[in-house]
Formats: structure tokens, C-alpha cells, sequence
């Protein structure tokens, strides 16, 4: 097929090099040319396909060139090395062995390319018509997509590797039916995180970006739903995973839904001799002041505090606040405190410590 090229620039070399090394220089010619090839390919792409596909409305033609560049320029270069090889008659005896190994690197390049495309045409749908449904339950779902087709893709490109082979197809599928319901068997664990996964998805407990909190203590932000297991990401920066047919079944609290706001209180008290009227009045002073200082407050909510105990040592109340997202409050309860404790001092407002009173009794017998 490629014996006509070859010659030609055979022909070319010969006259100027020894006949020993000329079918090396022709096969390094061969593979700079392909290389230089690519190079003009990847050129043209960059300054005039992609400028064009960027004048578009839609993103789908920007993320097919995307998919197909990288994999376009690297089949051009390993052409060129193919047909370099196939020039060099110290390995005419290995000929076969050559063109069967770059037989399934091309099948295998294909079914990379088939992914890529796909994964692309995944990816258009997720940004240009999930983002705009009412649902969510597409958007969930389209990592699963992409994996379900990558694992398709890749075992057609076995089948079509065993038939080149000549291996029988129809008797591997017949052993496969055969030992489907053993397989099925020995894989029931991932069947039922995989079914649990989908579950979760379809029934929208949770969703990707939520934060959670398990019955087990766990709690994050929801990063990935995935065949086998969900994965959390805590406030440390790691990973919980949990199986999904754990997290089906788990008592949880999902705290951006219905909505993201949470209200939260922050503990205080004062001395039995303070006057409550006054503690109240500086307390919500205080609190308007940081909420407006950080600024994750809800809009519209003002703070509000309750007396709700006579403690052992103080008279203990709450000051209410409301956040528009549940990490908020920890920055906000941290500036409430430090502020409130200064303006107490600056008042004269006693927060007690644990005081017991002893009495002694003076004088014989009991």
C-alpha cells in the first residue's frame, strides 16, 4: 500500500548516502514528515478552525474539535512511523507481528476517539440543554453517561481485536451468557451500589454540591455520585465515601434543601444581678453590627435573642441569627463572640464563672 512512497523517496536518498544507511534516512524522512504534517494540521486548527468554531452559537462544534485534535495530530505521527517501518527489510520477518500491533493500536486509537466524541457530545447536552431543564435529574446523571458508554465502547473494541485475531466471537458471547449469571453473582455487591446509586439520583435526596450531614456524624459537601459509592468532602479538604447502598438507607440531613438558608443560636449568658433589658438591648446591638460586617447574613432577617434558663451560675439565653448557606455561620459566630465579649467588658456586664456557696456551721454537735 505504501511501497509506491516509499520508493519515491528512496530514489531521492540513494543517490547521495551509501545504500547501507538509505533505508534508515528514508524512514527518519518518512516520520519528519508525517511529524511536520501534524504540526501543519495543529496549526490549521488553532488559527482557523477553532476561530471559526468560536463564531458559533453553540459550543458543541468547539468541543468536538477539542475532542478530536489531540487524537488527529498523535494518529498522523504514528502513521508515519508505521509506514517508516514498513520500509525497513530487517523487518520483513516480523511484518505480521508489526501490522497486527498497530492493527489494535488503531482499533484501541479508534475506541479513544469514539469517547472523546462522545464524552463531547455529553458535555454540550450537560452545558447547553440539562443546565436549562427543571430538573436536575439529567445533570446527575451524566457522569454515569459517560462512564456506561466508555465501558461500551471499549468492549466493542475488544470484540472487534478478538476477530482480527481470529478468535470465534459467537462462542466467546455464548460463554458469556453462560457465565453471566455466575458473574452476575460474584458482582451482586456492585449490582447493588449500582442500583442504590441510581436510586439516589432518581429520588433527589441528595444532590451534587449539597451539604449533608449522615446519621453517622459525617458531614461534607456532595463532590460525586457515582456507580459504586458517593463521594463527601469535608471541611478538612478529604473524601468520605460512603457505598451508596449505606447512603440509601442512612438517616441524613440535607441542609440545602428546600433551601440553602439555616438558622443557628449561639449560646450566652450573664450574672443573676445584671438587668436583662439592658443585656438583651447590647446583645442585638452587637449582632447587628457583625452580621453587617461579614455579610453572610440573610437579607431581611433581623437577630433576636430569648432567655431560656436559670442557670447555675448565669442566666443563659440565645441569640438567633440566619445564614444564607450552613458553612456561614462558623465566621460569624466566631466575630459574634469575640465582639460581644469586648462590648460586656466595655459595659460592665458580668459573665459569671461556676461559683458554688459553702456554709459553715459554728459551734459543738451536729
Amino acid at each position: 500500500m505504501f511501497e509506491p512512497a516509499l520508493a519515491f523517496v528512496d530514489s531521492l536518498v540513494s543517490p547521495f548516502v551509501d545504500e547501507v544507511y538509505a533505508d534508515y534516512i528514508t524512514a527518519a524522512i518518512v516520520i519528519a514528515s508525517f511529524f511536520v504534517a501534524a504540526k501543519v494540521v495543529n496549526f490549521m486548527i488553532k488559527r482557523f478552525v477553532l476561530r471559526v468554531s468560536a463564531k458559533t452559537k453553540s459550543e458543541l462544534d468547539d468541543l468536538l474539535v477539542e475532542a478530536i485534535s489531540l487524537p488527529l495530530i498523535l494518529g498522523i505521527v504514528i502513521m508515519g512511523v508505521f509506514i517508516a517501518l514498513q520500509g525497513l527489510p530487517e523487518l520483513s520477518d516480523y511484518a505480521s507481528y508489526i501490522n497486527s500491533g498497530f492493527t489494535v493500536f488503531y482499533i484501541l486509537f479508534g475506541a479513544l476517539v469514539a469517547i472523546r466524541v462522545t464524552n463531547a457530545i455529553v458535555q454540550w447536552y450537560a452545558i447547553e440543554v440539562a443546565a436549562k431543564t427543571r430538573t436536575k435529574v439529567d445533570e446527575q446523571y451524566i457522569p454515569m453517561i459517560k462512564r456506561v458508554v466508555s465501558g461500551i465502547v471499549l468492549l466493542l473494541a475488544l470484540v472487534w481485536i478478538l476477530g482480527t485475531f481470529g478468535i470465534e466471537i459467537t462462542a466467546l458471547v455464548a460463554a458469556l451468557g453462560v457465565g453471566g449469571i455466575a458473574i452476575a453473582l460474584a458482582l451482586q455487591d456492585t449490582l447493588k451500589e449500582f442500583l442504590a446509586g441510581a436510586h439516589i439520583i432518581m429520588d433527589r435526596p441528595i444532590k451534587i454540591g449539597d451539604f449533608i450531614e449522615l446519621d453517622s456524624g459525617d458531614r461534607g459537601t456532595v463532590v460525586d455520585i457515582g456507580w459504586r459509592s458517593t463521594r463527601i468532602k469535608t471541611f478538612s479538604g478529604n473524601y468520605v465515601i460512603i457505598p451508596n447502598s449505606k447512603l440509601a438507607s442512612s438517616k441524613l440531613t440535607n441542609y440545602d434543601q428546600p433551601k440553602q438558608e439555616i438558622g443557628f443560636s449561639v449560646p450566652c449568658g450573664v450574672g443573676y444581678h445584671e438587668d436583662l433589658e439592658r443585656v438583651e438591648r447590647v446583645s442585638l446591638d452587637v449582632a447587628r453590627k457583625i452580621l453587617k460586617k461579614v455579610g453572610t447574613g440573610t437579607e431581611g432577617f433581623e437577630p433576636f435573642a430569648r432567655f431560656n434558663e436559670f442557670g447555675d451560675s448565669n442566666i443563659n439565653f440565645n441569640v438567633i441569627f440566619r445564614v444564607n448557606k450552613f458553612a456561614d455561620q462558623y465566621l460569624l459566630r466566631h466575630e459574634f463572640i469575640k465582639a460581644l465579649k469586648k462590648r460586656f467588658d466595655r459595659e460592665g456586664i458580668e459573665i459569671s464563672w461556676p461559683i458554688r456557696k459553702v456554709y459553715m456551721h459554728k459551734g459543738r454537735g451536729k
